[in-house]
């Protein structure tokens, strides 16, 4: 087996900046970082639909500010603005701390790679063939003006007995390179 690295750690400092932004005592810390997981999975979880690729968390004495990068951010403010009152308030809650929460639009969600992550596993739950939907996808993305796209998924591919790994690339991905401007997403489809 190789020795592989998560492209996301490797370059965390150098080419991409973290999700949470805070600093902490050793006692706190833990409690900050379980706090963080909560928020992201209660926004993930309530706001299924919006096409959330990212949130990200910064912490100060006085509040905690949660953005979320959203394709479709009409979905979380919500008419007038009164969802993300609510959701501040649930939030709020959650946590005990003060919070406020700000929305970003992803303008191209097609080059968004959790969110084509996501586009995948939808088609894939909707039972559509795999390698269909990995090069629908996969064009989508390169029509879109990206210079270059990996997919790669894993399991019972088609329903098969014996799992497996199907890999689809088109353009270039300079990996090797770690200044190069590579955007990378994670998703866990299960389907």
């Amino acid at each position: 087996m190789g020795q592989k690295v998560r492209p996301v750690g490797f370059r965390t400092g150098i080419m991409v900046d973290s999700l949470s932004n805070w600093y902490a005592s050793k006692k706190d810390f833990s409690d900050f970082l379980l706090e963080d997981v909560k928020v992201r999975k209660f926004v993930k979880k309530k706001y299924r639909g919006a096409g959330i690729s990212k949130i990200l968390i910064a912490r100060t004495r006085e509040k905690v500010l949660v953005t979320i990068y959203a394709a479709r951010v009409g979905v979380i403010i919500g008419k007038k603005g009164t969802e993300v009152e609510k959701l501040t308030k649930k939030l709020e809650n959650l946590t005990n701390r003060a919070i406020e929460v700000k929305t970003m639009e992803v303008n191209r969600p097609e080059l968004d790679p959790q969110l084509v992550a996501e586009a995948i596993g939808e088609d894939l739950a909707k039972r559509q063939g795999f390698r269909r939907a990995m090069k629908k996808h996969m064009e989508s993305t390169m029509e879109n003006g990206a210079k270059g796209i990996k997919v790669q998924l894993a399991g019972r591919l088609g329903g098969a007995e014996m799992a497996r790994c199907e890999i689809g690339m088109l353009g270039s991905i300079p990996l090797s390179t770690l200044r190069a401007k590579v955007d990378y997403g994670f998703h866990e489809a299960s389907s």
